[in-house]
């Protein structure tokens, strides 16, 4: 059995005991979130696809973790100016493990 799952403006295929990266949700280390915008279920011979979400279906996950992801340089430059900015960003994410998938 397997659902793709739209969180944080992101889409993931996902089955039981799968972990998975995402932007930051609220919540603890150790709370149980759940996941109710399932766009599609697979459960081995019948598909749901949702328009735009499956009606009942839900995801229980497990908040392991919350860190931060690699730093990204941001650099900006005008040529002929002598204008040159150097930053760097770290996006805050969350680690979730996925419990159980239901209708």
């Amino acid at each position: 059995m397997y659902a793709i799952v739209k969180v944080g403006g992101q889409q993931f295929s996902v089955s039981e005991n799968d972990v998975i990266e995402t932007d930051k949700i609220v919540g603890n280390v150790g709370d149980q979130v759940e996941l109710d915008h399932v766009l599609l279920l697979s459960t081995g011979d019948e598909v749901k696809v949702g328009s735009p979400a499956v009606d009942g279906a839900k995801i229980q996950a497990t908040v392991m973790d919350h860190f931060k992801s690699k730093t990204v340089t941001v650099f900006k430059k005008k040529r002929r100016k002598g204008y040159k900015v150097k930053n760097g960003h770290r996006q805050q994410l969350t680690r979730l493990k996925i419990d159980s998938i239901s209708m």
